[in-house]
């Protein structure tokens, strides 16, 4: 890796926190998405994939949640 990587000098945020925050919203990005194939499937009835889809949405949420809170608990410390 570089020296001269981005390390929060322009962003005023370190890299390590940017990936957390990056992290969250990518999960709640991809819950919100996981939605419209949730609904999709239901649509065709088709439960098995509906359910696959439920699943994989609730372990976005799932990992939202432990992103956030590890995000708060760096930033209180």
């Amino acid at each position: 890796m570089s020296t001269t990587a981005e390390t929060g000098h322009v962003t005023g945020t370190a890299d390590k926190d940017y990936n957390i925050i990056w992290f969250v919203e990518n999960c709640l990005s991809n819950a919100l998405r996981l939605e419209s194939y949730v609904q999709d499937a239901e649509r065709a009835e088709d439960a098995e994939l509906a359910g696959f889809f439920r699943r994989a949405q609730q372990e976005s949420q799932k990992g939202a949640e432990q992103g956030k809170q590890l995000l708060a608990h760096r930033i209180t410390s």
